[in-house]
């Protein structure tokens, strides 16, 4: 007997999995189900399946993302509630309007009193609850407008802090402008944002230059499977393609 079509039938798709995914870079979350969802459709015969993610990667961000179907999406709200873990690195010396590699380098700010000792000290300031301000280069919605589109038609946008908890951020690695990180954080949670507040408390400037998703509540990177492989195991309908809770 087939395992996998015994695991993966209609019935139990309908009555709700959970896949967590390596996301890569380059792919938005919404592509990730949009491709789960063409899978499971050929593989169950499903026309139509309820399936969705647990909270958002930008497509420069790789890692960890919970998909759950059926009625397993009525629980994404809890994921998306848990505490989730990255690992990342800044560049130091400059900024961007995207606080990130989406957009190019707007501006260049001196480095050289730059220590140690003042990058641990800034890590600190940012433990607990902290107000931040998401970057332009969001989807949140102002007035019915998601904000990337105020940014790409060169328009302002009025966009009130929000109060974010981040539970641990330690400086894993110094090798200037590089600063490698590790940051626990609540949802909602902008590491871009923290990123370029990073470089003002350092008197100069920092974007995001990596990130991944390492650890949502309990679920780990570990335990999940890349979209390369799970592209091939499942037209091979092979289950141990699939990490499945």
């Amino acid at each position: 007997m087939d395992f996998f079509k015994q695991k993966f039938n209609s019935n139990s798709i309908k009555e709700g999995q959970l896949f967590l995914i390596n996301k890569p870079i380059g792919w938005t979350s919404f592509q990730v189900v949009n491709k789960m969802r063409w899978y499971l459709k050929n593989l169950t015969g499903l026309k139509k399946i309820k399936i969705g993610h647990a909270g958002t990667l930008d497509p420069l961000a790789c890692g960890l993302l919970i998909v759950c179907t059926g009625k397993k999406t009525k629980s994404i709200h809890l994921y998306q509630n848990e505490m989730k873990t990255y690992l990342g690195t800044f560049t130091l010396g400059a900024t961007t309007p995207s606080y990130d590699l989406e957009t190019e380098i707007d501006n260049i700010f001196e480095t050289n009193h730059i220590k140690n000792d003042l990058i641990e000290e800034t890590a600190r300031t940012f433990v607990g609850d902290i107000n931040q301000i998401p970057p332009i280069y969001s989807a949140i919605k102002i007035n019915g407008k998601r904000l990337y589109d105020y940014a790409r038609n060169d328009e302002s946008a009025e966009i009130k802090s929000r109060k974010v908890y981040v539970s641990k951020f330690e400086i894993r690695n110094i090798n200037l402008p590089k600063v490698d990180f590790l940051i626990s954080c609540s949802k909602g949670t902008y590491i871009r944002s923290i990123a370029h507040d990073f470089g003002q408390k350092l008197s100069s400037g920092a974007y995001l230059s990596s990130l991944k998703r390492i650890q949502i509540g309990e679920k780990t990177l570990d335990d999940a499977y890349s979209m390369k492989s799970v592209t091939k195991k499942y037209s091979e309908k092979n289950i141990k393609s699939v990490k499945v809770d």
